[in-house]
Formats: C-alpha cells, structure tokens, sequence
C-alpha cells in the first residue's frame, strides 16, 4: 500500500479518535504548535463513559475543560511534571499528580511512571515522502509514541516542516484525521526597567563567540535585546523562542564557532512569534532534537564556551537555588534548570549564569535569603551554581568559599535588606 492509500485507510474523524478512548487508558499528548487542540477541546465530553483514565501533560496553550473541571476527577485526571496555572489552580482538587524529573530524562520517565499507551499529536500534513512533522515539541514525544498502542494523528495544515529528528512516517498512525487550528503564540512579555538592568549585567558576561540558552519572558527578552551587539554566537538550548529568531534574523547568532554541531541552531522545543516559526520552516540550519538528546549534561558540556542563562524563584546565602515552588507549593517544574546549570558548569570556558530581580511582591520580599523558605524545592544543588546576576551586580560563587558566597550575595541583593542578611548570616554562623 502506497502512503497516499494508507493515509486514506486510516482516515477519521475527531469524534472516530475519542471513541478509541477506553477506561484505564494513559494519554500522552506534545504541546506548543504540536498540541492536539480539537481532541483536546472535546476530551472530558468522554467522561461519562470512562473511569481511571490519565492524561500525560505539561504546559497546555489552551484553557481547556479536562484541565479545568474538577467534576471528571476519577473519570479522567492529570499526570505532569510541570505545573501551570490550571495545575497551581487545580492542585487541591487532588486531580493532579506531580512527577519531579530533569528534562534530559522526561520521555523514559514519563514511560516508566506510568505507560502511555495513546498518543495523540498534531502534526504537519504528509509530504511526498509520506512524513508527517513533529515540528515544535520533542521533550517526551518519541519515547511516548513508541510506547503507546494507538497512535492518533491531527493532521494540520498549519503546521510547517521543521527539520532534525521530527519526521514521521505516516504509517506510525493507527488513526488519522485532520483539523486546521492556528498556531500558538508566545505571549509578548516587554522587559522591565529592571529587567533591563539585570540584562546589561548578564550581557558584560557574555563574549563574541559564546554558544547560548536563554528561556522565555521578560529577563530573557532582555538579555536577547542587548545581545545585538555580539558577533557569531551559536545556540544550544531546550526552547527556540522568539528572541532567539530575531537573534538569527539579525545575523548575530551564525553558529560559526560552535565546535559541537558547528553550524547548526540546536533545540528540543519552540515556541514563539511567527517570524521565529517562518525562519525554522525548511530550514536545514535549524534542528529539533530529542530532549534527551539536547539536554543531556554531557553533550551540553561538549559546547565549548555554554553560557546558560536561566532565573530563580529564590536563592539562599550558600548558593542553593529553588526555581520551581514557592515554599512547599508547586508552581512551575525543574525543567532542564539543573541540565544547563551542570552542562554550562563543566563546559570548556563555559558560564552558567542565574538572572534574577532582588526583590518580589513590590519590593517587599528579598529573592536572596539567608536560607530557603522552609519546604522550597532545591532545583539547582548549590555546587554547580557559577553566578547570580541582580540589578545590584555579579556574584561569582563558583570556586568560592561559603563566607566568601555570603558576602558576594548579601552585594548584590536590595539595599534595602542587605542589613538583616548580615545580621541573620552572623545568627546562622555562614560567615
């Protein structure tokens, strides 16, 4: 059978796909452009029929009511390892369970805390070679494809070819039907004053040459502004965003340096503006790689010169960093923090870098505390923390003494609590 007549064979409709939904099923799914937004918008509509049905998930694009409802507890509930604000919302309901992992190993844990065995993904229409893409999301996708069962595909039109390890045959699909849905963006985050502040700090550490990771929103945006000046940066990071495009567009990013896939921007997911999704379209420059590939510590170190650039929830006199809970409550996951964090420390002149305002809520809460909120989860272990970057300056704590960290830190925070930081670092004997 020729691909055009197996694609007609295994064609449906979205109601066809939900029907194969049975009681004790595990769903997987990808987000960002690969989320499969028509199954996922009609999915609790099968909680009638079904009990003790889970859904693999992370950071949903769209507000949709099997993440909302509390009602289809036991008929259908959430399993994750990063939370959202429908799981921060949701969390007492008790429908959500949390699974700490580092990025690099998310698909084999995902399999092996619990088996999905459907898979439902929204990929690119299939090409002459009878491939589909998954062109924006490869943090779990193929290690849950090739353990589930069924394999479903929404097929849109929308979805551009983007190049790496994203082509699928189409015979991997045990059901297809097809849904155009747009694409989903970004939102913009404008840096702040502060923010931008923070920024020329972390830029003064970055060189000519250097192979970078930045994550998403304001701080991110910021130092990605005032990087525009550099020359010949390369990219090796989980997430392709939109201030990584118009670094591309701009030239300033070419990849030449790089001693590890020279040439080649290197991610696991994207999610941006459209500008970003038209450069990455058919273009042999750009690759998408698994997450436990492009995570991995080790192949992170193999860049010479990795300089991560990541932020912080809180971070205590020693050098811990918590990015993921404020106090015992989960807000967000550890994500790849700790791979970039480990893979930048052990790089070949690599810098791994912590950008993080002073204070929180208005000012009335220093981010630098003589130890962490009691419960806070340690996302980065304080031994391979390099620098913590504030609106107040750079501390350098790797290679530091403990005394010497304290100091540092207590520099950098806001003025206006560097006084009760000495004195509970005398009361804690840090220094």
């Amino acid at each position: 059978m020729d691909h055009k007549a197996y694609y007609q064979s295994k064609s449906g409709t979205l109601q066809g796909a939900l029907d194969l939904i049975r009681s004790g099923d595990t769903i997987a799914t990808p987000i960002y452009g690969n989320e499969p937004t028509q199954f996922l918008k009609r999915l609790h509509t099968i909680a009638p029929r079904v009990e003790d049905v889970y859904l693999w998930t992370m950071l949903m694009m769209g507000d949709y009511p099997v993440m909302t409802d509390d009602s289809l507890m036991g008929s259908i509930d959430i399993i994750t390892f990063f939370y959202n604000n429908n799981c921060r919302t949701g969390h007492a309901s008790k429908r959500y369970s949390m699974v700490p992992l580092n990025l690099h190993s998310v698909g084999r844990t995902m399999v092996e805390t619990r088996r999905p065995n459907v898979f439902v993904a929204a990929v690119s229409p299939m090409d002459e070679h009878g491939m589909v893409y998954m062109s924006f999301d490869l943090q779990g996708t193929t290690e849950c494809m090739a353990a589930a069962d069924t394999v479903i595909f929404e097929i849109n039109p929308n979805i551009p070819r983007i190049f790496g390890q994203t082509a699928i045959p189409i015979e991997r699909a045990d059901y297809i039907y097809e849904a155009a849905t747009p694409l989903p963006y970004a939102p913009a985050a404008p840096s702040s004053e502060v923010e931008k502040r923070i920024a020329e700090q972390v830029v003064s550490l970055i060189h000519d040459g250097d192979c970078i990771q930045l994550g998403i929103g304001g701080m991110p945006n910021a130092v990605g502004e005032a990087l525009m000046d550099k020359q010949d940066l390369g990219i090796h990071t989980e997430m392709l965003t939109s201030s990584m495009g118009k670094l591309l567009q701009a030239g300033v990013v070419t990849n030449a340096r790089k001693n590890f896939n020279p040439g080649k921007t290197i991610g696991a997911f994207a999610w941006g503006d459209q500008a970003l999704y038209d450069y990455m379209a058919e273009n042999t420059s750009v690759e998408l790689r698994r997450a436990a590939w492009v995570n991995d510590p080790f192949n992170i170190a193999q860049n010479d010169n990795m300089v991560s650039v990541n932020t912080a929830i809180q971070i205590d006199l020693t050098g811990q960093v918590c990015s993921e809970s404020i106090g015992p409550r989960q807000f967000s996951g550890t994500g790849g923090a700790t791979d970039f964090a480990y893979g930048a420390f052990h790089s070949k002149g690599g810098r791994g870098i912590l950008a993080v305002a002073s204070t929180a809520k208005h000012g009335t809460v220093s981010k630098i505390q003589p130890i962490l909120t009691p419960g806070s989860v340690v996302s980065i272990s304080r031994n391979i923390v390099d620098y913590v970057v504030t609106e107040y300056g750079i501390a350098k704590l790797k290679d530091r003494t403990i005394r010497q960290r304290v100091d540092a830190l207590i520099q950098i925070a806001h003025p206006d609590f560097r006084a009760d930081l000495r004195k509970q670092a005398d009361e804690l004997m840090l220094w």
